[in-house]
């Protein structure tokens, strides 16, 4: 008998999860298929998360038409390592064929996975790409190289949606229909998993067009807050309001109270705004979120890891198509520091070329991170 192992967080489930095992199972021949939410995922620390009963219940919306839903991790809880998994599906099944599935992504890092060659002496991995992911090919070589032999390679491309943007729509109250399927769209509206409520209505105060710049900014500084060692929650609270002031007059009632500081150009008025926003309307009182927002536009000396992640994401997030932009994005995506180094350098180029007064604010963040590279 062939069968199909697919565990993972499910957090949540998303169409390409389903997409991906019905490719696998159609390329396989497989007889049996599991699906196995994990209980904690030990690689996955910082997400925002639902509870392990509510993502076992998505799986069995999703899946259980095709596939047996196993609460065996869940059931055994704490951090849910694949190598033991797999040694109790080999004793349950010692005469099989176990097939691991997984994304591109998971088989690129599966060599710093805990035991695994005791995770291959019990099945065979099989890999699904994803668009624009990681290299299946340079992981294959790789695995090769490390292992002998090769996984097999299911013959399906999943589009680029992951659960991290799921949550991140979910947390501000944007669509999240295009994403997963309609009765786990339905499941979390009506449980409000992932919700923030203050991120919901603060995307009110937002044209539709300044809303989906915002969502943008989300994804991407959720889908890079782990390298920073920034928890999910932080990077998205802090995105979601960074613009939040932008359409507010310095008179709205939501402002009393709110003191600008002097010589601030119009266009960086908003990012003094919307901190004080954010503190006395929404309620958020960590200092480093209120200086990612207070920040975002003019950048400034000694910024933090979250102050950077927010003033690139707002720069660079994937609506944007000025000259020069997509060189900026793959040095964010090799080194934070160098990306901002050169985003501040061509943000202070243009303001000059344009004849406009350059912000201190903005040459102090240049000054400051230029010499902290030139040290390093």
């Amino acid at each position: 008998m062939k069968i199909i192992l697919f565990g993972g967080a499910f957090n949540p489930v998303h169409n390409e999860h389903v997409a991906m095992l019905k490719a696998a199972i159609s390329a396989t021949d497989a007889d049996k298929v599991i699906v196995m939410p994990t209980a904690v995922s030990p690689h996955k620390s910082g997400q925002m998360t639902a509870s392990p009963s509510a993502r076992l219940e998505m799986c069995r919306i999703a899946f259980g038409d095709f596939a047996e839903v196993s609460d065996y991790e869940i059931n055994k809880g704490g951090a849910s390592f694949s190598y033991i998994t797999c040694e109790h599906l080999r004793h349950e099944y010692p005469e099989d064929e176990i097939y691991f599935l997984m994304g591109a992504d998971m088989f690129a890092c599966f060599p710093e996975w805990v035991y695994p060659e005791r995770i291959l002496n019990c099945v065979k991995p099989a890999v699904c790409a994803r668009e624009g992911g990681d290299d299946v090919a340079a992981a294959q070589a790789r695995f090769g190289s490390l292992y002998g032999g090769e996984a097999l390679v299911v013959g399906y491309t999943g589009a680029a949606v992951s659960s991290t943007r799921v949550r991140t729509a979910a947390a501000i109250g944007a669509d999240i229909s295009p994403f997963v399927p309609h009765a786990i769209a339905g499941y979390i509206k009506k449980n409000g998993l992932y919700l923030i409520p203050q991120l919901c209505a603060a995307q009110k105060l937002l044209t539709e067009k300044r809303a989906q710049h915002t969502l943008r900014v989300a994804f991407m500084a959720a889908e890079n807050c782990r390298r920073l060692k920034i928890t999910e929650k932080k990077a998205v609270i802090a995105a979601a309001l960074h613009d939040a002031a932008k359409y507010l007059k310095l008179s709205d009632k939501k402002l009393k109270g709110f003191v600008l500081p002097e010589g601030v150009p119009e266009n960086v008025v908003h990012q003094y705004a919307g901190a004080y926003l954010a503190e006395h309307e929404f309620g958020v009182d960590d200092e480093d979120i209120l200086n990612a927002i207070r920040y975002h536009t003019s950048g400034r000396a000694g910024m933090s890891d979250l102050e950077k992640l927010i003033f690139l994401c707002d720069m660079l997030e994937e609506g944007r198509d000025y000259e020069g932009v997509e060189e900026l994005r793959k040095l964010f995506r090799r080194d934070i520091d160098e990306c901002l180094e050169r985003a501040l350098f061509e943000q202070l180029a243009y303001l000059k070329q344009s004849g406009k007064d350059i912000y201190p604010l903005t040459q102090e963040a240049y000054d400051y991170i230029a010499a902290e590279r030139a040290e390093k």
